[in-house]
């Protein structure tokens, strides 16, 4: 039975973060998440605190839904390790998504078989 639950958690996990797809997408959240809290470092804008709407918009189909939990919960006023916390979250997600929909398709073209010129 353990063996079983470990099977699942190595093909969950490997589907996240262990293909191109993913990885790709996850370097790019990660990317704008490192800028934007190095931003702040580097200019006295008062505008400086909009970059974070890159690394929201980099997930926004699932981080639609915390931004509502965080209106809703907290009345426009949600704490920012909600919001960088639901970032995280969504960026998984996502990448999960992403992870299977790869794998699905790496699966139907190594199904197919080779094409050759002689078929």
């Amino acid at each position: 039975m353990k063996t079983n639950r470990t099977s699942r958690i190595r093909t969950l996990t490997r589907l996240t973060v262990a293909n191109r797809a993913s990885a790709a997408y996850l370097t790019l959240v990660g990317g704008a998440m490192t800028v934007a809290a190095l931003e702040p470092l580097f200019t006295s804008a008062p505008d400086a605190p909009l970059i974070w709407v890159w690394p929201a918009l980099f997930t926004f189909p699932a981080f639609g839904f915390v931004a509502w939990l965080g209106e809703a919960g907290w009345g426009g006023d949600a704490p920012t390790w909600f919001f960088i916390g639901g970032i995280v979250l969504s960026a998984l997600i996502q990448s999960l998504a992403l992870g299977a929909t790869w794998n699905a398709l790496r699966g139907q073209r190594e199904r197919r078989g080779r094409l050759t010129t002689s078929s």
